[in-house]
């Protein structure tokens, strides 16, 4: 049985994983984190989910409540995360952080901390995203002269562009075909921008209504175009693969790893 810990407890997807929790004998919810100031703090997890009262209060001192013998799930965001990160290592507690948003400098210093003790750093922890970049991998180097475009839909109040999922499949694409994403990703076209340049991999954000998140890759050739789909239809797709990520950590040794590691892709 895993001892769990939700960072976010209040946000939509702490919610989604504490109900999912409250229900799975499998795992045990043994703690609950807020940021300094929200009205949840102090409340029942599980009346805060909506599940009824469990017995867990909510904290706002995550180093508190971080043990070796836990295992936090965090989509939170960038910032919370990377203070969570910092103390999960400082504790020897082990981690999966969903967040995205990071900025070149947090993901380099959450890559030198991560290996401390027992981490997962995906930007999606969906199952079928991470088949999805896996296959879209082997299909950009079968393809390497066909277009690849990467389009995404997320809810109105996603506040980062695009998404963390978007990029991962554009990365892919690029170490698929030996190129550097940096340089040849493009994320908006306007006006005239001419013939479209080998090698470009577009990276397209739509935000709209109360999408959870839908993600295509377009390989487009000459007569023919191979879409790759994938569509989010709850976000319980995303704390499912979080739990199954949070049950396989507890095993492994000191590291950073991914949901390729989680799925033995």
């Amino acid at each position: 049985m895993a001892n769990l810990i939700v960072a976010g407890a209040a946000g939509r997807m702490g919610r989604v994983l504490i109900a999912l929790i409250a229900r799975d004998s499998a795992h045990k919810l043994v703690g609950a984190v807020e940021a300094p100031g929200m009205a949840a703090v102090g409340a029942d997890a599980g009346e805060t989910a909506g599940t009824g009262a469990i017995g867990v209060k909510i904290t706002d001192d995550y180093a508190s409540i971080a043990r070796p013998d836990t295992v936090t799930l965090d989509f939170t965001n960038a910032a919370a995360s990377m203070e969570h990160l910092e103390v999960a290592a400082r504790q020897g507690a082990a981690i999966v952080v969903a967040s995205t948003g990071f900025s070149t400098d947090q993901e380099k210093h959450a890559r030198e901390i991560a290996p401390r003790t027992r981490t997962v750093i995906a930007p999606n922890m969906s199952i079928g995203v991470n088949v999805l970049t896996k296959i879209v991998e082997q299909v950009a180097a079968i393809l390497p002269d066909f277009d690849a475009e990467v389009i995404e839909i997320h809810h109105r109040t996603k506040a980062d562009a695009p998404s963390g999922t978007a990029l991962a499949l554009g990365r892919a694409i690029a170490s698929a075909r030996k190129l550097d994403f940096k340089s040849q990703a493009v994320f908006g076209r306007e006006g005239i921008t001419g013939v479209r340049p080998a090698g470009q991999i577009s990276v397209l954000a739509l935000r709209a209504g109360d999408a959870v998140g839908d993600h295509t890759v377009i390989f487009g050739g000459q007569g023919e175009r191979l879409e790759l789909i994938h569509r989010a239809q709850s976000r319980d797709s995303l704390a499912r693969g979080a739990i199954r990520a949070a049950a396989w950590l507890e095993k492994q040794k000191p590291g950073l790893y991914s949901m390729r590691d989680v799925l033995g892709l």
